[in-house]
């Protein structure tokens, strides 16, 4: 999906619930999508939201965040740093996708792949509990850092 159609999308998301695509909702979702693969924190959003309109608060990129999260638009995500981190949720995606975060050099990897459909139905007919959502991060050491590892 296209930056502009990805924009479309959100602001028919925003109408639907009774908000609109302001400029600072736009200038965040901006910031989202062009950096769609690093999970910034909302600290790290403002700062690239500045760069692009200066008159934008941290308060404003906050709550436009806390509506993303609340229209699943983005997911926020804690780690081990204890950072609330943003991250889009994928177009057509059912549930949250699962991350890789390496212990050592700290780098967090997607995987899109939905691995828990068996796990949801156990849980659902066993404990008669409704699944909504799920979120799993594997805590371990990344590919390059077991080379790193190998070599020395």
């Amino acid at each position: 999906m296209t930056t502009g159609e990805a924009l479309k999308k959100t602001k028919r998301q925003l109408h639907d619930s009774g908000f609109k695509l302001t400029p600072q909702r736009e200038a965040t979702l901006l910031v989202l999508l062009e950096n769609e693969k690093d999970h910034l924190s909302a600290e790290e959003i403002f700062f690239f939201v500045k760069q692009k309109s200066p008159e934008i608060g941290l308060a404003t990129v906050y709550r436009t965040l806390e509506i993303l999260s609340d229209l699943k638009i983005v997911d926020k995500v804690s780690f081990d740093d204890g950072v609330s981190r943003y991250d889009l949720r994928k177009d057509g995606a059912k549930h949250f996708h699962h991350h890789l975060l390496c212990l050592e050099c700290g780098n967090i990897e997607e995987i899109d792949e939905d691995l828990l459909g068996n796990v949801e139905e156990i849980v659902e007919k066993r404990f008669h509990f409704a699944v909504k959502d799920h979120r799993l991060t594997f805590h371990g050491i990344c590919q390059q850092c077991q080379r790193k590892h190998q070599e020395s």
